[in-house]
């Protein structure tokens, strides 16, 4: 699998493997590539727009992406999930974000590697990819996944420390959602991006940058949809969503999976409980919430699948909202947002294309410049 990933790239890099092999020892050819092909001064800014303006508009060249990452040096470690760790490093003095898969995590690293790469995948409000590589010794192998650092770190974590006002409310609420709409687009063109779906929407898996703007992350359990066979690509992965963020449809089994559309309107369904959660620690009237989870109330801290089941599909019930939103008209019309994204049935959902119009609007009565 990983192997078909790089034969469709590593033809960039034979020229240069042969012409060397007289002068070196036998067992090292394809390993060691030269690295003098990186000029000094260079940033990963200009590397990713040239290769944007010269290329296929779906990333680096290999060669290039595996010299970045042996140049690599790791600082400290920043975070753990289930796949693995992240850590921040440093290339040429810029700070990169590492996400080093466990080997079991094999499918969630060559998926997010194989997503990220797909052409006009790039947006700003999708996490930067700049690299990725597999650096094995036979029986240990490591995989790593190099994109730009943010030091805001997630959005659970931005949220359980900063209130908000309107503006930052709306803000992260907007640039989250035009990531998410970027991702569920198809674009045609002769080199067009399928439509995508996440299939682990939650704010651990959103980023915030330094101007208050948020980026999607983690992509290793998306799905693809080919329209010319009309086939859902799905990753053979082991790996399941959040089960606190999963909507009925997923708890009780009845998501079609053949059908693309049941995997866009399950993120909306996540994507509500995200809105909620933003929306709580805007201020209004002098008061704010202390940052909770969903369903933080209603079900344990990890919680089941039958936890969630109970909850979500035979009682229908849905995140609480505090008193005070009902008097501030922004929060108001949050709630009413959500509202209409987490509905049980996926058809009544909103798309993510009408979340950001009505956040667009929302901001313009506002007077905020998004």
């Amino acid at each position: 699998h990983v192997c078909s990933l790089y034969s469709k790239l590593i033809p960039l890099s034979c020229h240069g493997r042969y012409k060397r092999q007289e002068t070196r020892p036998r067992y090292s050819i394809g390993l060691e590539q030269d690295e003098t092909y990186i000029p000094p001064g260079e940033s990963l800014k200009d590397l990713i727009e040239q290769s944007q303006s010269s290329g296929s508009g779906s990333g680096l060249p290999l060669l290039v992406q595996r010299t970045i990452a042996k140049q690599i040096q790791m600082v400290k470690q920043i975070g753990k999930g289930r796949y693995g760790e992240v850590w921040m490093g440093k290339w040429r003095g810029e700070k990169v974000a590492v996400k080093v898969f466990f080997t079991t995590e094999e499918a969630s690293w060559f998926r997010e590697t194989e997503i990220y790469q797909t052409v006009l995948m790039r947006h700003e409000n999708i996490l930067g990819f700049i690299a990725a590589d597999i650096k094995g010794t036979g029986s240990w192998t490591q995989l790593y996944l190099i994109t730009d650092y943010h030091e805001n770190g997630s959005l659970y974590d931005y949220l359980k420390s900063t209130t908000l006002d309107t503006k930052a409310m709306l803000k992260l609420a907007y640039s989250s959602v035009s990531g998410l709409c970027h991702l569920h687009t198809e674009i045609f063109s002769t080199q067009g991006k399928p439509a995508i779906a996440h299939r682990d929407l939650k704010s651990k898996n959103i980023l915030v940058k330094k101007n208050g703007t948020c980026c999607i992350a983690d992509l290793g359990l998306a799905v693809k949809f080919i329209s010319d066979t009309n086939e859902v690509d799905i990753p053979p992965n082991t790996r399941v969503g959040t089960k606190r963020y999963m909507p009925p449809e997923v708890l009780d089994e009845s998501l079609n999976r053949n059908h693309f559309q049941s995997y866009i309107m399950a993120d909306m369904y996540s994507f509500g409980l995200i809105l909620w959660e933003i929306a709580r620690r805007c201020v209004s009237g002098g008061i704010v919430e202390e940052y909770q989870l969903p369903y933080h109330d209603l079900v344990p801290s990890d919680p089941s699948y039958e936890d969630m089941r109970e909850i979500v599909c035979i009682k229908r019930l849905r995140p609480s909202f505090p008193n005070r939103w009902s008097s501030d008209e922004c929060l108001r019309q949050m709630g009413k947002l959500m509202m209409e994204c987490w509905a049980h049935n996926p058809a009544s959902r909103l798309t993510a294309l009408r979340v950001k119009k009505t956040l667009a609007k929302m901001s313009e009565s506002q007077d905020i410049k998004l």
